[in-house]
């Protein structure tokens, strides 16, 4: 079911999808690819919305930096110094989180106003990026496929081709509070990761690769996350072909279970502690897979580096359940 959610100043209307499946209800925005609410019930049967977002387009564009439930892109995190080397040449992207590029730039896909078709069980999101949009090289072909399977899994599948070399890094910024309260501090969580990305003070990776033993980085076996985590952890699997589950969220006072399966290598924990009003820190709990930050400065990092004649594939799945 489709229906209009709101009109940009230049007119632009902005549309609503709803996808139904298995006891599970997800709304998705034209605007941004924007997950814009998730419901699905408790160990009671009670439905809750467990993402963190609003109830108007206005909400949206007022409040764009914490990314609500956003489509990321053309870069997800951060690219030390706005630059990159790819080929000899030196590109220049807009700086729009201290001296660093974030999550695209200053207007990235996640305020763009996408294409939308509806296939089965979902929906087809698609736009293209031309040359030069943000700094980056290349007209890139985007695609982002969100559909509910048979369990009522959402799965976000995204595709991307190039005229030109160019480096891509695709996520969603969906933030999680499984209790629909408000607050996601109780919540439990286990990660499959033994090692870390350490950063500096500009939360740009050193390069290292830190082991979590010993430290508060530790979530190979689940306890409560807590608050003060914008880290990407370095997944024990690696970058695969299908979704491998490499995360697992808890309420205990709900009993709502959220588990994460991706193809990506790696996933940036973020405990929302600077999302600001309407919402206080520790409102949710984000786990935006994707590669590592910086990787277009970092060749020790896995690539993401998209060529003429290749396709950028990444699939995650998110599964909801109770306990």
């Amino acid at each position: 079911m489709s229906e209009l959610f709101g009109t940009l100043s230049d007119g632009t209307p902005v549309h609503r999808w709803t996808l139904e499946r298995a006891g599970v209800r997800v709304r998705v925005l034209s605007y941004g690819g924007i997950v814009q609410s998730v419901e699905v019930p408790d160990r009671d049967g009670r439905r809750a919305d467990v993402v963190l977002g609003f109830t108007d387009l206005a909400g949206y564009l007022t409040h764009p930096e914490p990314y609500f439930g956003a489509l990321v892109g053309r870069y997800a995190n951060r690219i030390a110094r706005g630059r990159f080397a790819l080929d000899g040449r030196t590109y220049a992207l807009a700086r729009n989180n201290g001296p660093n590029s974030l999550h695209g730039g200053e207007r990235g896909f996640d305020k763009r106003v996408w294409d939308v078709a509806e296939v089965e069980h979902g929906v087809r999101l698609t736009r293209v990026s031309p040359d030069g949009e943000e700094g980056f090289p290349g007209r890139l072909e985007v695609a982002a496929t969100y559909t509910l399977d048979e369990a009522g899994a959402l799965r976000i599948a995204y595709e991307a081709v190039t005229d030109a070399p160019t480096v891509v890094n695709l996520t969603n910024h969906s933030y999680f509070d499984l209790g629909g309260s408000g607050h996601a501090g109780g919540h439990e969580l286990r990660l499959a990761a033994s090692r870390l990305t350490p950063v500096d003070a500009d939360l740009i990776p050193t390069g290292a690769l830190q082991d979590v033993s010993g430290t508060r980085f530790d979530f190979r076996r689940a306890r409560a996350v807590g608050t003060g985590y914008d880290h990407n952890f370095v997944l024990d699997k690696g970058v695969t072909d299908t979704p491998v589950e490499v995360a697992e969220l808890y309420d205990p006072a709900s009993g709502r279970v959220l588990t994460v399966a991706t193809t990506e290598p790696g996933l940036q924990l973020y405990t929302a502690d600077h999302v600001g009003a309407p919402f206080a820190p520790g409102a949710g709990v984000a786990l935006e897979t994707q590669h590592f930050p910086d990787s277009p400065n970092r060749p020790e990092f896995p690539s993401t580096v998209l060529r003429p004649g290749e396709v950028f594939r990444s699939e995650t799945v998110y599964g909801f359940g109770t306990r």
